[in-house]
Order: C-alpha cells, then structure tokens, then sequence
C-alpha cells in the first residue's frame, strides 16, 4: 500500500461526491459497527471495543503509517465561517485563538472523518487524508482549554459544542453553517466540551463550569430547528424534589455545580441514557453546602424522549476534592455472579471502581482503582457501597495532605467482552488542599480550595476483572488517555513515552509502537474502508491513519 503524508495549512477541495455523507439512524442502534464509527466512542456503550480482527496479535507488527493529516483552519482559510461574534462586540477569556488540540474522536461515515475541536471542524477523506471541507467558528471567548471532544451526526447533518457554549449544526455535505444556539453565557464562566449525543430525534448536550457557582444542565435539542425539548438540572430545583433535602437551602441547590461536561452512554433496550455528573461548586469550601449534596458526582439514568429521571447513584457523596464523576458509564451485558446482567461500570476521578445494575442502579461492587495508601480522604466504604468522606481531609486554611491525585480524568476507558477486562488510565498522587475562602456563602467563587504541590506513585494502564475489581496487569507510564480494545486481542494505547501502542489485551505486553509527537489524551477509532482495516489516532492538531503493510 502507498504510503503518503498530507499536510495542509490551507484547505484542499476533493469532490464531495466521494461519498452520501448520510448516517442512517439504524447504524447507530447497531453495536459494534465495523464500517463506521458513527459515534463519540464508536457505539452507544461507551465500551469502545470492535469486533474486528484483521489486525490482531499475530500481524499487529506491521501496522503502518497510511496517510497523516495536519489539520489547519483561520477565519480567512476556512471554506465555511459562521458563529455569533460581530466585530465591535466584546470577547472574553480564552479566545479566539489559532492554537489547538485534537482532544475528541472523529466520527467516521460513509468513507468520511468528521472531527472538531474548540472553534473549528473538519470533513476527510478516510482513504487519502484529504481535506473535503471546514468550518470557522467566530468565537465570543471561553475555555479553550477544555477542547471540544467531538461531533455527533443526525442524518446529514452534525452538532458539536463550542467553548463559549453554543450548539452548532452543520450541513455534513458542504459544512455549511445550519444555525447555532446559546447553550449557557459565557459571561457567567460556563464551559462546553462534550461531544452530543444523538437518540431519536433528540441531540442531547451538556456543559459544565467551576469559577462560579453555576448551575448544571443538561439539554434535548431538536435536530432540525435547535429548539429545546427538554432540560434536566443536574441539582433538585424544588424544595419538595428527590434529593432536595441533601442541600442546605434553596441557593445552595440551584448555585451547585455538578455539569454534564462528558459524553453520554445509551441503552437502546432500556430506552435510558446514563449521564455522569461533576462535582458540587463551592469546590473547597464546603460549609455552605452540608450534605450529600445530590445529583454531583453521580451517574444518572434518564429517559431520552422526557428527560425525567428512572434512577441515580452517587459515587462522592458531599465531594470535597473536586472529584466529577464525568467518567465514562460504560455498558455491557455479562455474567455476574453467575447470571447475565445489564451492567454499567465506571472507574471515577475519586479512586474508586463502580459496577450497577443499569436497569434499576443497584449497587454491585466497589473496589479501589489506586493503591489504597491514595485514598486517605475517603474512611471506608458505607452500605450503598459509596466512599465515606473524612472531614480531617476537607481544605483547610493551613492545608491538608490529601490522597487520589485525580485518579484517572475525562479520557474514555475501555471494556472487552473477549477478555473480561476493563481498561483505564490511571495516576496516584497525593497534594495540598488549602481553604481561601471561610465564609458562609461563598458567592460566586466556585472553586475555592485546591492543590498546591503534588507527589505520588504509579502512573499507567490498569486493566480491571470486572466481577472483583481486582487488577488483572498494569502498564506503568502514560496516565489518563483514551483507549480502544479489539477482537483482534488488542489494547490502543501510549505508554506515557510519546509512543502511540498496541497491547496484548490479555497479559498488557506492547506488541508494536510508533512514536508520536506530543501525543493528546483522546482515543483511537477502527473500522473498515475497502476491506482493510484502518486504525485512527490523533496527536496535537494531526490525525495519523494505520494499517497492515501489505
């Protein structure tokens, strides 16, 4: 196969007619597509696992570079500019800028990647890395930094969220600007990241914020107009609510953080979406919200037609660490304790793994996901298998040791139903928290309490016997990154080294790397194009697609 190398800092046209660019909504009910990736983690569970096996433990040796793409796009090279901004108007914190990351997974369909970060997006081509079009976005500001982890497709058309928190559809064909809708102000500090999500006819988008003490929501949005459908609140909004008696007092509840800032997971059989929720604001200074403080740090199951809420579990009751749950609830059907079950998991940011029954939120197991010495701000386990905050750990003015160190992050995990294992990257470390704030309503300060110097242990990949918790093998080196396992017995990675790898998803041994330059946290992608199978990854503002050297 020939091998080429593309790299654009201006836009090259191909024909559009290379492909339909039209994602039939029956593939996204179909688990495990292997001729598309038409979702942010591949399909609706979150296990990024494929069923493909060309490439595999016996050939994975010569996977080679196929094509690599340098993505570029300004106001003034872009084929499409669009956004709110009009010149006279005022911009704020972070933007606009030229500098950006790869920190999402581009969808691919229909010989098509679709792939967006911060203020710009892309269409390629999957077979030659050619660019077919982009898009501009004139940004009002916002957090740049919490780059934009991807798109969703309904139809022809594509929605991705924007850092000064706008929803944006395009016309997948052409990227052409269809509309934008304000998802939140970015006057008040909110951000959004979160790659939406499409079921039925409902595009779903969260955002999230900890400067302030905001409010977190998630909402349905029509796919042809923009127009809201639904919203959930991520805290009680009356006093007569479920979980309203876990707040203090009215402000408190409707000030208290807990963004959906991370993908969705679906269950097409359940009709559910499980959203995973950040933590409470005021991060640090927790005396003005006593209690349990719910739906922060949680894992909520909604329904996506109504948006009313079928169950919920809370995995940092009263967080003090700033320890959002946004984790990935992963899905998967498999034995437990010797019959099958709906099952979620989810390793959280706290240091701890999590297995529910996802059909009712039954409590199945918690384990450590770090080496226990890390989990000093927790005193044990209680009934409902949730970690028992210790008040000696909250942020004091003089400081306090604290242990978890942010134990994985964002980056998606993965799960095989090959090996039975899950697989996530991990940190330990322990840091300073101290108390800048003593009042007893801290207004508008949401994060106030936090880390002031770190030490710690292992960093890497812990692969996870779903039924005990217990860790199967670790790779040390690399810390929170996507992952992406296959039938093929593999295990996507890095090893911490700028070194893009293949695992042996059984036993973790590297079968084959490649060295990248400043490799980004996001995971690989497979599918097949003309009956080879293509591995996809991203590094910085560069998109590298591998396959066998035949």
């Amino acid at each position: 196969m020939t091998i080429r190398f593309v790299s654009f800092a201006a836009i090259v046209l191909i024909p559009i007619s290379l492909a339909a660019q039209f994602l039939d909504p029956k593939v996204l009910k179909k688990p495990n597509a292997t001729d598309a990736w038409p979702t942010y983690h591949g399909d609706y569970s979150g296990k990024r696992y494929s069923t493909l096996d060309q490439i595999n433990r016996s050939n994975v040796g010569t996977l080679t570079l196929a094509w690599a793409a340098k993505l570029a796009a300004t106001e003034t090279t872009a084929t499409n500019v669009g956004g709110p901004w009009k010149p006279g108007d005022p911009t704020y914190w972070g933007g606009p800028t030229d500098t950006f990351r790869i920190a999402g997974s581009p969808l691919m369909v229909d010989g098509v990647l679709y792939i967006s970060v911060t203020d710009r997006a892309w269409a390629i081509n999957v077979r030659t890395g050619e660019v077919l079009w982009s898009y501009y976005f004139k940004t009002r500001g916002g957090h740049h930094g919490n780059a934009s982890k991807g798109m969703s497709m309904y139809g022809g058309w594509l929605y991705f969220e924007t850092p000064d928190c706008y929803l944006v559809s395009l016309d997948a064909k052409t990227g052409k600007e269809r509309w934008y809708k304000e998802l939140a102000p970015v006057e008040e500090d909110y951000f959004c990241s979160a790659a939406p999500l499409v079921v039925g006819n409902h595009v779903m988008a969260g955002m999230g914020g900890d400067a302030r003490d905001i409010q977190g929501k998630l909402e349905a949005h029509d796919p042809e107009t923009g127009d809201v459908q639904w919203t959930w609140y991520t805290t009680p909004q009356n006093a007569t609510d479920v979980g309203a008696d876990t707040w203090p007092d009215e402000y408190s509840r409707k000030h208290g953080g807990a963004g959906p800032w991370q993908p969705l997971t679906y269950d097409p059989e359940l009709n559910l979406i499980y959203v995973s929720t950040g933590n409470p604001n005021p991060v640090g200074a927790t005396q003005s919200r006593k209690g349990d403080n719910l739906f922060t740090c949680s894992i909520v199951a909604l329904n996506p037609d109504t948006g009313k809420m079928a169950w919920y579990y809370q995995t940092s009751p009263h967080d003090a660490h700033d320890w959002d749950s946004t984790e990935a609830p992963v899905l998967f059907d498999a034995p437990w304790q010797g019959k099958p079950r709906k099952l979620v998991a989810q390793a959280a940011r706290n240091g701890y793994f999590f297995v529910l029954d996802r059909a009712t939120g039954e409590h199945l197991l918690t384990a450590p996901l770090v080496d226990p010495e890390f989990l000093n701000w927790a005193t044990g386990i209680n009934a409902k298998g949730q970690p028992i905050n210790n008040p000696k750990k909250e942020a004091s003015v003089d400081g306090v040791l604290v242990g978890a160190g942010s134990a994985t992050n964002w980056p998606p995990p993965s799960f095989s139903p090959q090996t039975g294992l899950f697989y996530v990257g991990t940190s330990e470390g322990f840091s300073m928290s101290y108390l800048v704030d003593t009042t007893d309503r801290p207004e508008g300060y949401g994060f106030t309490g936090g880390g002031g110097g770190a030490s710690g242990g292992r960093s890497g990949i812990r692969a996870i016997d779903y039924q005990t918790g217990k860790l199967k093998w670790m790779h040390e080196g690399g810390g929170a990154q996507g992952l992406l396992s296959t039938a093929g017995g593999l295990l996507f990675g890095n090893d911490g080294l700028s070194n893009f790898d293949a695992f042996d998803a059984a036993t973790g041994k590297i079968l084959w790397h490649t060295w990248m330059p400043q490799l980004t946290s996001n995971g690989a992608q497979t599918y097949l194009v003309d009956g080879f199978q293509f591995v996809v990854v991203a590094a910085q503002d560069t998109i590298y697609a591998f396959t066998l050297n035949r």
